[in-house]
Formats: structure tokens, C-alpha cells, sequence
């Protein structure tokens, strides 16, 4: 098969396609034949090495343990292992090849790859494999933070930073429907994007949200770029403050441990902040999650939206173009 393969980290364009041989599923697994798969902020990370500290984290020290890089995956199942019986060759399934964190490679961005089946969902009728590929990383991180973090209730107003990107555009379908009150924050020429997505309201990240006199019940903050001190002042008593901490590529991240030392600091004043609530709900994501957003994508309330696809041989092409900012929308390799 091909596939795309790194052998150090540094820049996208050391990236490579070689043909490897085919994964084989062990009892447990499926192979699939990969049809699409995301490229989100994280493999960005893995790919340039940044922070440094992921390389301690999983991804390998010197150099990738695992050199086919891509977390998320939809296409068709080629086969499974013995201990596999919900799914079988023909099937049309998506899903995470990792459950937990997600700076390693994980070998998505190839011909065929292998998945645990628990990590799998049937692909919904109503969208394309590309679309499917967009879903699985950014949409649980969405899901498990605003239903297990914020405790998002039918009702409450939700502000969500950074509500045009990856993590943001499902956070503002899933909040909605979850019958949240949902505004929107982000850069100006993408407004409407949070507007298209479902948000009540929408505010341009010129405006400095925390100097507005609206107050929310919760803030979900997807860039983490403004202090907590300040953030404090637009929510509403007995609310809460639930961060993603996305660096900008490295632009707002510490170089050896990104936003990692912004979090250390949060769980340090969690006993003081009562907005924080240290890691609560942190767990890694399960079979029922991706289940329920196949549901949520099936019941038209999770749409995802493309802003254009990328072959093996682009891999580097469209690692640039994520960390440019210009997408309007998801970004996915087409093996």
C-alpha cells in the first residue's frame, strides 16, 4: 500500500510517500480501506516535534515510533481479526485509531490502516467518507468536554472561542444541541461560519470578549488566549471556565511544553478559582461517544463542514495550510 511516512521531526515537507506492506489486524481489530482522514492540529504537532515534550508523551524520543502519521479514519472494512463480529468486509465505518492522547502517529494516512472495533462507528448514510474522516478527533474533544467538563444543561448561555475551527464548529452544533444558548467568537471573515454552524449570536475576536458586559454560565476556550483573570468577568455566578488550550501552532505555546504549562497552572488554582474544576470529566473517549456522534451526524444536529481535500503525495501541502489559518473548514487526506 501507500503511504505517507515520516522519519524525523522538523518540517512537512520532509514527509514522504513510500509503498509499506499492508497492517494486519490483530483479534481485535479491523483493517480498513482507508477512503479519508483528518488533518488536525495535533498531527501538526506530532509532525514538527513541538512542544518538545511530546516526544516523552508517546511519539517517540528521537524520531517517530510509529512513521505513518494520521489519527482519524472512514472508509470501507477489508477485514477483521477473530475476536471481531459486529463488523465485517463491506462495511462502511469511521472512527479514532487512538483513544487518548494525540501526539503520536497512528498510521491513518495510508492505503489501508488497522482500528481497535470498539473505536469504530458505522459511517452515517448522510455523509461523504471525507466528511466522516473530519469527524472522530475534534468532534469527541467537543463532545467529552462540553458534556463531561462544562456540564453544558438545555438553557444555559455558552461563549465559545474560537467558534470557526475544527474543535469550535462541532462544539457550537453539540452545544446547540444540547439546548444551549450558544455565542460565537472568532476572527471576522469567519463569522459566518459560526453562524451557518447553528450559534445564537456571534462576536469578532477584535471585540476582546471579556470586555463585554454579557456574562455566560459557561466559557468554552478553545485558544486559551486570554488569562483566566480576565475571563472571570464574563461568568455568570456558579459558572464555569473549560479551556482546549490549541497554541496557534506553536505561535502562543511554550517551546518545550506548549500549553501544557497553562493547564498546570489552571490545577493549581482550581481550589481558589471556583470556575475551574481541574480534570474533571478528562477521560479518554469510549465506544458509546463515537456512537453517539454517528447519531448526532444521522439525526442531521452534526454536520461537518470541508474546506478541501489532499492527496498522500500533498501531505505537506495540507499540514501548511492548516497551520496557515485560512481554512474554512476541515482538512482531509484522500489516499
Amino acid at each position: 500500500m501507500r503511504a505517507v511516512v515520516q522519519e524525523r521531526y522538523g518540517r512537512p515537507e520532509d514527509l514522504v510517500v513510500r509503498d509499506l506492506p499492508m497492517p494486519v489486524p490483530g483479534d481485535g481489530d479491523v483493517l480498513v480501506q482507508v477512503r479519508g482522514s483528518s488533518v488536525h492540529p495535533d498531527v501538526w504537532h506530532v509532525i514538527t516535534g513541538q512542544p518538545a515534550v511530546l516526544r516523552l508523551m508517546g511519539s517517540g524520543v528521537r524520531r517517530p515510533s510509529r512513521q505513518v502519521p494520521g489519527t482519524d479514519l472512514a472508509g470501507v472494512v477489508e477485514a477483521v481479526g477473530p475476536a471481531v463480529t459486529r463488523y465485517g468486509p463491506g462495511d462502511e465505518v469511521f472512527g479514532q485509531i487512538v483513544s487518548n492522547i494525540q501526539w503520536r502517529n497512528a498510521g491513518a494516512w495510508a492505503g489501508y490502516a488497522t482500528v481497535r472495533a470498539d473505536r469504530l462507528a458505522p459511517k452515517p448514510a448522510r455523509i461523504s467518507f471525507e466528511e466522516a474522516a473530519s469527524v472522530p478527533t475534534s468532534g469527541l474533544i467537543a463532545l467529552q468536554s462540553l458534556r463531561d467538563q462544562g456540564r453544558v444543561a438545555a438553557g444555559q448561555r455558552i461563549l465559545i472561542n474560537g467558534a470557526a475551527g475544527g474543535v469550535g464548529g462541532f462544539a457550537v452544533q453539540i452545544a446547540k444541541a444540547m439546548g444551549a444558548d450558544v455565542t460565537g467568537v472568532d476572527l471576522s471573515d469567519k463569522l459566518d461560519l459560526v453562524a451557518a454552524a447553528g450559534a445564537d449570536h456571534v462576536i469578532d475576536a477584535a471585540d476582546d470578549y471579556t470586555r463585554l458586559s454579557e456574562r455566560y454560565d459557561l466559557v468554552y476556550d478553545i485558544p486559551g488566549n486570554h488569562p483566566i483573570s480576565r475571563v472571570r468577568h464574563v461568568i455568570a455566578p456558579g459558572g464555569s471556565y473549560v479551556m482546549i488550550g490549541h497554541d496557534a501552532f506553536g505561535a502562543r505555546g511554550h517551546r518545550w511544553f506548549g500549553s501544557l504549562g497553562t493547564f498546570a497552572w489552571h490545577l493549581v488554582l482550581t481550589p481558589f478559582v471556583a470556575e475551574l474544576h481541574g480534570l474533571r470529566g478528562a477521560t479518554a473517549p469510549t465506544e458509546g461517544d463515537i456512537q453517539r456522534l454517528a447519531a448526532m451526524v444521522d439525526d442531521g444536529k452534526l454536520t461537518p463542514v470541508l474546506d478541501r481535500t489532499f492527496g498522500l503525495d500533498e501531505a505537506a501541502a495540507a499540514i501548511d495550510y492548516l497551520a496557515s489559518g485560512r481554512s474554512r473548514g476541515r482538512i482531509v487526506i484522500v489516499p
